[in-house]
């Protein structure tokens, strides 16, 4: 699948009424609840007795991927989940930064919040693709907020918003239809009103693309 790239970040305007009140935006940000990712143990313990009891198909008969992942390769991966892989890393990676859950036309949305030091930095929202994950933006975070710290200029800094697309994550998932690509885009709207951000930048790739774009279309 192509990976759909917004190269040019689009500026918004979503506070309709540049005279709301102070007291509406603490209401705002009291909605807004700190959230920590946790990767249970007996979940882990859970996954790893059903991976253990795989049971296998066939091998294919061609050698090559023509009719899929062959299966050398399915248990090799298998292998690395119940033996190997540290199923708590990620969650300490996430944690590094600043994680948040908020109620959004009856979803719960995941995001992170990462605010540069320079006071004078633009807002920027990311969204992530199909499948993806906020993981994708987590080597980016420091260039981005810091760019000072990574060869290039303090004044092209930017505060992160980077939120779980509905189903995606530690978002909600959807009991009902219409959660389409304009729906994320008022609800990407109404995150960033709630966060303060008057104005901000959009850059979306793959499904974020189209996110981004619908939301340089409000």
């Amino acid at each position: 699948m192509p990976f759909l790239f917004c190269a040019n970040p689009v500026k918004v305007d979503v506070i309709k009424d540049q005279r709301q009140s102070t007291k509406t935006l603490r209401h705002f940000m009291s909605e807004i609840r700190p959230f920590t990712v946790e990767v249970k143990t007996e979940d882990v313990e859970d996954l790893k007795r059903r991976l253990a009891a795989t049971r296998w198909p066939d091998a294919e008969t061609p050698d090559d991927w023509s009719q899929g992942a062959p299966l050398a390769y399915v248990k090799e991966v298998a292998h690395y989940w119940l033996h190997d892989y540290d199923h708590q890393r990620l969650a300490t990676r996430l944690n590094v930064f600043d994680n948040f859950l908020t109620e959004i036309q009856g979803l719960d949305i995941h995001f992170l919040h990462i605010k540069s030091s320079n006071a004078l930095a633009k807002p920027l929202i990311m969204t992530h693709g199909w499948p993806g994950s906020v993981v994708e933006f987590l080597k980016v975070i420091g260039p981005l907020t810091e760019p000072q710290n990574h060869g290039g200029n303090a004044d092209d800094a930017f505060h992160l918003v980077l939120p779980s697309l509905p189903g995606y994550g530690f978002s909600g998932k959807p009991t009902t239809t219409g959660w389409g690509i304009e729906k994320i885009a008022d609800a990407w709207a109404e995150l960033m009103a709630r966060l303060g951000y008057q104005q901000y930048f959009s850059q979306g790739g793959d499904w974020g693309s189209a996110v981004t774009s619908a939301i340089a279309r409000q």
